[in-house]
């Protein structure tokens, strides 16, 4: 299995849903970085289990442990170990599932790549739970990257077929964890939290639709051909379970558009150079061009859900029915936000050192 990503700042995560612990080694982080701990914390209080009632009810403290990298309050430019213990996993569900590949998950798929040798309890590490370890990365990379002013913000946008009105940028700050569902406009989230409800009522889950913005990011940033901004974040962004869609500025909508409306012109306002319009999500040639960088990300409905399915008998190969029990999120969106903010911050700041933009060492006028 490939557990590790990115360059100059990498990150390698390890742990399963129901083993001892989830965590990730971040090795690159330039020493001299003041972390605050409580940060990273509070990263980790937003994606954590059993916060509302639109979430699972599993209830985990997900208590930060750092093992190495950090002295004195200072990272160190070892390796950054961090770590949280699984304390609620209930595995008894599990074992009467294990040879009826639940529909929708990696359950067969895993099977078949692992020989049955792979840990197969709450999906392992293919489980949702993995990401915790993506947003300690992710921590960090945020502090890093407000060292030179560059900002990472994820909203919901979407769920089923209610859909957000545009909203600005103060709003998204101010709003975005406002409510449980994590969207920053009142009115769109109360009807988001009640088509989830329903689903949940009906022993279902729903879907939805994640926007994410860097602001303060530096033209210039991206590795073409192979290794393009939007190309690494993509990559990244796949690794979170339930990701199904990737699309930068208006993505599947250019298709409509002609080449005279979907090209964004260049255009000074004082001293800046700017663009008119955001189609290309402010990425050109794999390299982003100063723009606040915008892109969306489509999670499909959870798989675990209550409803009598079909499947398979791995022992007999017979078709049979599958009941799954257990605690699950019927929409895994809002717990997604802090998810797909970490990623994001993670390659950004893997771009940001590769192109020297940080040193290996930060200054203390930094």
């Amino acid at each position: 299995m490939s557990n590790s990503i990115g360059t100059a700042y990498r990150w390698t995560s390890f742990g399963e849903s129901h083993g001892k612990c989830i965590g990730v080694v971040v090795d690159g982080c330039p020493a001299g970085l003041m972390l605050d701990v409580n940060q990273v914390q509070q990263e980790l209080n937003r994606r954590r289990p059993g916060q509302s009632t639109i979430s699972t009810t599993r209830s985990e403290e997900d208590r930060l442990e750092i093992l190495s990298g950090i002295y004195a309050g200072y990272t160190t430019g070892a390796p950054i170990t961090m770590i949280i213990w699984n304390r609620d996993q209930d595995s008894s569900k599990y074992d009467e599932i294990r040879w009826t590949p639940r529909p929708g998950h990696a359950d067969y798929s895993a099977y078949r790549r692992f020989a049955g040798f792979n840990d197969y309890r709450g999906g392992g590490r293919f489980s949702g739970r993995i990401t915790a370890g993506f947003v300690m990365a992710g921590a960090v990379a945020k502090q890093l990257l407000a060292k030179i002013g560059v900002e990472v913000l994820a909203y919901t946008c979407k769920v089923g077929g209610i859909e957000i009105p545009p909203v600005t940028v103060e709003e998204i700050r101010r709003l975005t964890e406002s409510n449980s569902i994590r969207c920053p406009h009142k009115e769109t989230a109360e009807k988001m939290i009640m088509v989830i409800e329903n689903a949940k009522i009906e022993e279902d889950s729903i879907g939805g639709s994640i926007n994410c913005i860097v602001l303060g990011l530096p033209a210039g940033i991206g590795q073409p051909v192979f290794d393009t901004l939007e190309g690494d974040l993509a990559k990244a962004l796949f690794s979170i379970p339930a990701l199904k869609a990737i699309e930068f500025g208006s993505g599947k909508d250019l298709c409509k558009l002609r080449g005279s409306e979907s090209n964004d012109y260049y255009k000074i306002d004082g001293k800046k150079i700017i663009t008119n319009s955001n189609n290309a999500g402010r990425i050109n040639g794999g390299i982003s061009n100063g723009m606040p960088l915008t892109l969306n990300a489509t999670f499909k409905p959870t798989p675990s859900i209550s409803q009598t399915q079909n499947t398979i008998d791995l022992r007999t190969y017979e078709n049979t029915k599958i009941k799954v029990e257990g605690r699950h999120d019927p929409c895994i969106v809002s717990r997604a936000v802090p998810v797909v903010e970490a990623v994001t911050a993670s390659v950004i700041a893997d771009h940001v050192l590769r192109c020297g933009i940080l040193s290996q060492v930060m200054e203390k006028s930094q």
